[in-house]
């Protein structure tokens, strides 16, 4: 077989390798809050990804890809020379290799990196080896100062976006119908960014080929280079009329078909689920947006360093092309199938993390923190700045921006300082191991296939392996479903099942108060107290695997036990009524009745009150819905004090009628201190959540 044969097959391996490492990390910046806050189910949101990115890298990535010359490497006006491409075609697949395999290992680690700074260091590594004069430390600087730039900004427009939502809608009286009649407004400015966003970076490489075939001027199109002004009709603007123009139509659009179909679409939810539900819809948009224009930018950190390779193993003086190299078409399906291949397999990993683990997702959070990160991603991509940024410390800003408007308890630092820790290493770590490849590469291609097949086989042998706790095949058996319910949707369903549980302990008691065969509903008690159990576990379980919430953890299962505790003393009164007949007394056994229908209708209320507490969440805690959360809790403890009322009557009674049958009065004194238990419970799980009023 022929070296080039050789070296060419090797390299496609690598660039399906990237793309495929691509579409399992990066992937996360479109679909990541989307998936969090449960307006796409885990698998529809890699379905959507999938089509979406391969879409965008087949169809509208660049056909044409810059050289390396005025990037992080800069070899001056010279030209390449045969020896200089050789070196550079070697150090172009160490660095793609080294990149590659540092996204494995991050991605194994749920920890969201930039692919393109990936890259960027690996090529800085092989520069450094081949020619350490040819280094733009100026590039290098700028790439750092993005670590901070694009995610403070991207968490502050963010921030304002939330802001803003919370201040407009959630802290309105009636917040559904004020989304209906702000959703169109605030569609305007949010299409006409990604108006231009969608010019500017999805169809950049398709101006640019409409331009080469001579049907229009992209630089009336997109901004110039060498732009000089903010006047969009003068030439070398940095915004372009035309575009300004096509961006405010899609903005004026989309507000005039929101607005005809909240119009006229007939809601299933109300209050705040429908509130979420008309976010839903915008965060889905702009998700598969950043799908599109992800596949079709970021394919270039693939098949970019392999078109050079290509360039310089096909050309007929091993010379590297300067200026632009061509992209041919099976480059950008190998990128395409390669991304969407990762997107399907591994991209859970990295969603996980941004969805769920820095902070509690929302829809309307999942928005504003998508619409925070193409704000940025636009700013920064104009001439005036022209900072080389990437998306994923953009959005994994934004999403901390959007936590930081519930109070920064909302958000896990810990978590943030770990992915922050991984984008510092990325770039000396893509660098060292592509100058380890550039020495075992040794310019052989032999060399080239032993070790990066090697270097593959060992790297995946050692990430595959399950955790002791997946103990499941990471690629065949994903888990899906696993991030559907918010742990407050749980919470709300615990509630949900201790009420139950109380409802047929309140069965129980009627029924036996009447004389009657209780068993039934005694068994029915017994077993709805084991769901809400069952419940409880899969929830802690839930918050166990890094889950955050918006109230902290802590706090949290504090809540939930003090819920958990109203089951089981439900349950205790149900227990109660099994050991013995009712003391025979037609009064003392209605107020017996009387009393579990007051504990009954204070559980009820608490049920609300959690109700309540999801919307507040879901507000960011808007002084509104506070309010409302305030003055349940409020009713609550009304309700406990009038079953102490309905314990104090139905106790005096027993104990001044019931001389001449003291175990049968004493029996019902037992059942009543736990009917006053369920109530006395449920007003405490009511008060645990006062502590975040207060705050």
């Amino acid at each position: 077989m022929e070296p080039t044969t050789i070296l060419l097959g090797t390299a496609f391996l690598v660039c399906a390798y990237m793309a495929w490492n691509i579409g399992a990390n990066d992937v996360a910046n479109a679909m990541g809050t989307s998936v969090g806050s449960g307006a796409l189910t885990l698998r529809r949101a890699i379905i959507v990804a999938a089509v979406f990115e391969f879409t965008g890298a087949v169809f509208f990535g660049s056909h044409v890809t810059e050289t390396i010359r005025k990037g992080v490497l800069d070899f001056g006006d010279a030209g390449f020379t045969e020896e200089l491409s050789q070196k550079l075609m070697y150090g172009f697949m160490a660095a793609l290799l080294a990149a590659a395999i540092w996204l494995t290992i991050a991605t194994r680690f749920g920890m969201p990196v930039s692919t393109t700074h990936s890259i960027v260091g690996g090529v800085i590594g092989m520069g450094l080896y081949i020619q350490p004069s040819s280094v733009n430390w100026d590039k290098v600087i700028e790439i750092v100062l993005s670590w901070i730039a694009s995610p403070l900004l991207g968490g502050i427009l963010a921030f304002v976006s939330f802001f803003v939502i919370k201040r407009l809608i959630f802290n309105s009286e009636d917040p559904f119908l004020q989304t209906k009649k702000l959703a169109p407004v605030l569609a305007l400015p949010t299409f006409f960014v990604l108006g231009l966003a969608f010019q500017f970076k999805a169809l950049k490489g398709f101006y640019s080929n409409l331009d080469n075939a001579g049907y229009i001027n992209k630089e009336t199109w997109l901004p110039a280079k060498e732009g000089t002004t903010f006047n969009p009709f003068a030439d070398g603007a940095w915004i372009p009329i035309n575009s300004l123009a096509v961006a405010l139509a899609i903005g004026i659009l989309a507000s005039l078909i929101l607005w005809g179909v909240l119009k006229r679409y007939q809601f299933k939810e109300e209050g705040m689920a429908g509130v979420e539900h008309v976010f839903i819809w915008l965060q889905i948009i702009t998700a598969c947006y950043v799908a599109f224009a992800h596949g079709a930018n970021d394919v270039a950190n693939a098949i970019g360093p392999m078109a050079a390779i290509y360039d310089i193993a096909t050309s007929t003086t091993g010379t590297l092309t300067d200026g632009n190299v061509g992209v041919p078409l099976f480059l950008l399906l190998i990128g395409g199938i390669g991304i969407t291949v990762g997107v399907a397999t591994w991209g859970y990993k990295v969603m996980d993390t941004i969805g769920k683990k820095i902070t509690h997702i929302t829809p309307s959070r999942g928005f504003a923190a998508e619409f925070g990160a193409a704000t940025t991603v636009l700013i920064f991509s104009m001439p005036f700045l022209a900072v080389p940024i990437s998306t994923t410390h953009t959005l994994v800003g934004a999403v901390v921006g959007v936590g930081l408007a519930g109070g920064a308890g909302a958000v896990d630092f810990r978590v943030f300082g770990k992915i922050a820790a991984s984008w510092v290493a990325s770039l000396p770590i893509s660098a060292a191991g592509a100058v380890l490849f550039v020495i075992l590469f040794a310019g052989s291609p032999i060399n080239v296939a032993i070790v990066t097949l090697s270097a593959i086989a060992i790297t995946l042998a050692i990430v595959m392996r399950p955790d002791k706790e997946e103990k499941k095949d990471i690629l065949m058996d994903t888990p899906y479903e696993t991030l559907d319910s918010t742990p407050f949707d749980m919470f709300y369903e615990h509630a949900k099942s201790v009420e139950k549980t109380v409802t047929h302990m309140l069965t129980a008691v009627t029924v036996a108060s009447q004389g009657k065969d209780a068993s039934k509903h005694i068994k029915a008690t017994i077993s709805a107290e084991l769901d809400a159990d069952n419940i409880k576990t899969d929830l802690r379980h839930h918050i166990g695997t890094g889950v955050r919430i918006a109230i902290g953890r802590d706090t949290f299962l504090h809540m939930l036990s003090r819920q958990d505790r109203i089951a089981d003393y439900a349950q205790n009164v149900v227990e109660q009524i099994s050991f013995r007949e009712l003391m025979v007394d037609d009064q003392a056994r209605e107020n017996l009745k009387i009393m579990a229908e007051a504990v009954h209708k204070t559980v009820e209320k608490y049920s609300k009150a959690v109700d309540q507490l999801n919307v507040l969440t879901q507000s960011g805690f808007a002084p509104m819905q506070m309010a409302v959360l305030n003055d349940l809790i409020m009713q609550v403890n009304i309700l406990e004090h009038k079953a102490d009322e309905c314990e104090s009557t139905a106790a005096a009674y027993v104990f001044s009628e019931g001389d001449d049958k003291p175990l049968a009065a004493m029996h019902m004194y037992r059942i009543l201190q736990r009917l006053d238990d369920v109530a006395n419970a449920a007003e405490k799980a009511a008060n645990a959540f006062l502590p975040m009023l207060n705050k």
